[in-house]
């Protein structure tokens, strides 16, 4: 057969298996697993109802956080949908009169889908946490794993479900009204890039905050509890560590949902848009692989299973990788399979005609786009078992970190930074070579679709990567919960199996990134070539396109540079809190909460009369409310960059801009991703090695201490903010059409304008600053009269401060009961936050 077996010239054609696919077998995948989940024994069904009461703490921790995080965006939101109405309004793609409407509606779907899916995958990771740690302690490693990895599956089908569908629909409604054909596609799809651009700023957001929230709260439980105290990661003890647990759901579930639900959704627009030029069926091919991408994970977890006992740290990283990755395989097999007939279906047995010069394509063999969905593929499972040799504690470079830990916390770091600049070359050869293949195959739109192969089980993928952080809290609680040392064992096998899950789902988040941000270039370019004017060059040797280059590359370190300053100032705030509370917070009888950490220290057994329960949500609160006035700076400058930029000098500069900012955010997303993955798991190896409270220890937590921002908080967001940049520059594409170098410039100096004032509120909140976070509760004095006491504790209005506004003394929310006894802290400790004391 010569043809292809259906013709394409409807638009319910191009997406009607992703909507099958994404409105109906996802939907009753994810019932069928949540029933499932929610059907596995709680605490109280083991009889260990102390389970159950400290992960409500974690869930309503982690709502309220997402609650406050959300007031902001929901602003965010509405003004940037009216102004996109506004200037759609002015300068239409058609001439109808409702583009505005059209591109406002994009936008406020996108992102409302993407903050949808960061709270669904939030809301089930904290009702799994509490299942998992119950699974362990009633049955063997492999219920753990099963729990853990059905609330996982549950996050990732919502994800891949409410994307696919959500586009799937939205590009169904733009084409209302819209003329068949090609004009027709191109004006709708130049819409559609409403969606990625709102999916795209929740994104950022919800990574920058959540990984800002999860990396102050545990720098904070770290540095005092594990490196001052001498406790465990999890000790009951420790104020912050509650906070660290919220941080797992909030950064590392919420906000990876809402990273991962952008690129999902990016790589299907870039491919869709690059396909219009060469027909529908290279529109409808994208959504198509998304669909049989769908059906082809839930077949692959039902391959999730192992037979490993529970041995903690000793059990065997490989065979427990092998329990996920079996599944990874099997849905990545049979969507090959699958891919296969639709290449069949869309162009015939033998791929149809191919017709590409040297420049672009009129028209591309099928079977040549298929070796470019298997070189997406396969290039994004290199690049995580290279991340999984860098970070995992059975290699090399981990086990060198431990190894300079000997000389104390100085060398551990310089070794984690070389192990993070040389991690850098297997991954970046990789995509290097995918790229100029499928450039060569099928030009930039043979890029665009490995991307979305590399994307398309997303599903198991995702589940994978959310486990981790499920299984991390499940560890938590059961040492909070007092649980034996053969239910710890567990957890601690299924959290040493998270880590390299999390560190390889990062180096996968990466090349994604990359490859939809190149494709989303390549379609940038494509659209403002389109306005029928002279066709612009983008020649590294023009001024304007190097000096481009050289702001986007900058755009990356400064991004990083806020997010990590950040995290230092929230931590700190927390640190203080934490020393605070060990010398403060006292029971019924007047002893301190060091004074209990200094007796389960020593292995005295501790009754609940006399123990000491520290308020946990003052930390809570403290990791709320920084890390969501810190997310305004580098959020804000990550969407105003490349409009004042476009508007102001032109399509030619905004594209060096995005060209260096994707250069420069690739190496050192990858850098901060595996640098602090090797720092975290050299910890862990100590832990197994039993070393962890020696001095060689204390240097590994020191390092690990470093990285925790540059793995959760800088990295990762990274990746969102070069796909962000491209979405935006997209979005705007239309309005850029046909214009010259300085053209217009007088409307960038709106974006410019904005940019410039809200750099000088937050300075003159004192949110960018050089000055210490606590020297106004450091410097306060103290009250006289009254013993050293006051109302405010002796330190002034500025100890109740916690955010760019202020509100009435919060009120400090203990344990209802801890086994049967009241709580009761000092009269000081219902203080907030923040304060000066000392060890």
């Amino acid at each position: 057969m010569g043809s292809e077996i259906v013709a394409l010239s409807e638009a319910w054609q191009h997406v009607l298996p992703a909507l099958l696919a994404a409105g109906l077998a996802a939907p009753a995948f994810i019932y069928y697993l949540h029933q499932r989940l929610m059907g596995e024994k709680t605490g109280e069904a083991i009889g260990k109802p102390r389970i159950d009461e400290l992960a409500e703490q974690v869930k309503s921790g982690a709502k309220a956080f997402l609650r406050e995080e959300y007031k902001y965006l929901a602003v965010f939101v509405v003004g940037f949908t009216i102004i996109l109405g506004f200037l759609y309004g002015l300068q239409p793609v058609l001439d109808d009169g409702l583009d505005g409407a059209r591109v406002a509606f994009s936008f406020f779907t996108g992102a409302s889908l993407s903050a949808l899916a960061g709270y669904a995958g939030m809301m089930v990771a904290t009702e799994g946490n509490s299942r998992t740690a119950a699974a362990c302690a009633s049955g063997s490693l492999n219920d753990g794993l099963t729990v853990a990895f059905t609330s996982g599956a549950v996050m990732g089908f919502t994800v891949v479900s409410l994307g696919l569908l959500g586009i799937s629909i939205v590009y169904l409604i733009l084409t209302i009204g819209v003329a068949d054909g090609q004009p027709g596609r191109m004006q709708s799809l130049q819409l559609l890039s409403g969606f990625g651009f709102g999916a795209s700023s929740i994104a950022l957001f919800a990574r920058v905050a959540g990984g800002i929230y999860t990396k102050a709260a545990d720098v904070g439980a770290d540095l005092v509890g594990k490196v001052e105290a001498g406790i465990d990661e999890d000790d009951p003890h420790n104020p912050a560590v509650i906070a660290d647990n919220v941080g797992d759901n909030v950064g590392d579930v919420a906000g990876m949902g809402a990273d991962l639900f952008e690129s999902y959704v990016g790589s299907i627009i870039a491919a869709a848009t690059l396909g219009v030029p060469l027909g529908d069926k290279y529109i409808a091919l994208p959504f198509w692989l998304s669909a049989a991408g769908v059906i082809t994970s839930v077949l692959g977890c039902a391959f999730v299973k192992t037979e490993e006992e529970g041995k903690g740290w000793d059990v065997k990283l490989s065979s427990l990788m092998w329990a996920l990755e079996k599944g990874m395989y099997v849905a990545g097999a049979a969507f090959l399979v699958v891919a296969a007939i639709i290449i069949i279906v869309l162009f015939g047995v033998d791929g149809g005609p191919d017709e590409c010069g040297t420049i672009s394509c009129t028209s591309i063999n099928g079977w040549k786009l298929f070796l470019c969905i298997l070189i997406g593929m396969v290039a994004g499972m290199l690049i995580g078992k290279v991340t999984e040799y860098f970070t995992s504690f059975d290699f090399g470079p981990v086990i060198s970190i431990k190894d300079r830990a000997l000389t104390g916390p100085a060398t551990v770091i310089i070794q984690g930074l070389g192990v993070g600049m040389i991690s850098c070359v297997p991954p970046t050869a990789i995509l290097v070579i995918a790229i100029i293949v499928c450039s060569a195959l099928a030009s930039s739109y043979g890029v665009a679709v490995a991307a979305v192969g590399m994307l398309a089980t997303l599903g198991i993928t995702l589940a994978t990567d959310a486990y981790g952080p499920v299984a991390d809290n499940a560890g938590g609680l059961a040492e909070m919960a007092g649980l034996d040392a053969s239910v710890r064992a567990k957890t601690d096998s299924l959290d040493a199996l998270g880590n390299t899950t999390a560190a390889t789902g990062k180096g996968f988040a990466i090349g994604s990134a990359v490859l939809t941000s190149l494709s989303l270039l390549s379609a940038y370019k494509q659209q403002i070539n389109m306005g029928g004017g002279t066709v612009l060059s983008f020649g590294v040797g023009d001024p304007l396109v190097l000096s481009g280059l050289l702001f986007g590359a900058m755009l990356p370190l400064l991004f990083a540079a806020l997010t990590m300053i950040s995290v230092g100032k929230a931590a700190a705030e927390i640190i203080q809190e934490v020393r605070w509370q060990f010398d403060n917070v006292t029971n019924a009888n007047g002893d301190t909460l060091r004074s209990a950490i200094e007796k389960a220290s020593s292995g005295i057994k501790i009754s609940p009369e006399e123990d000491v329960i520290p308020l946990s949500d003052k930390c809570v609160l403290i990791s709320t409310r920084s890390s969501v006035k810190e997310m305004i700076a580098p959020g804000s400058y990550a969407i105003l960059a490349p409009l004042f930029i476009g508007f102001m000098i032109g399509p030619k500069c905004l594209m060096g801009v995005l060209a260096g900012a994707l250069i420069s955010g690739c190496m050192l997303a990858i850098l901060m991703s595996n640098a602090g993955g090797a720092w975290d798991n050299s910890k862990k190896l100590c832990e197994k090695l039993k070393i962890k409270k020696t001095d060689q220890g204390k240097a590994c937590v020191v390092g690990d201490t470093v990285g925790d921002p540059f793995k959760d908080t800088s990295g990762p967001a990274l990746n969102i903010l070069i796909k962000l940049m491209s979405m935006v520059s997209l979005t705007v594409s239309p309005l850029l059409q046909g214009k010259k170098d300085w053209q217009s410039w007088y409307f960038g100096l709106i974006p410019l304008a904005i940019f410039i004032i809200i750099t000088g509120i937050l300075a003159k909140k004192d949110i960018l600053t050089w000055k210490d976070p606590l020297q106004n509760l450091a410097a306060a004095p103290v009250a006289s009269g009254d013993g050293g006491k006051s109302s405010d504790g002796g330190l002034g209005p500025e100890a109740v401060k916690l955010g760019v506004f202020e509100e009435e003394e919060p009120k400090a929310r203990l344990p209802d009961h801890v086994d049967g006894k009241t709580a009761k802290p000092s009269s000081a400790a219902v203080r907030c936050g923040c304060f000066g004391g000392t060890m």
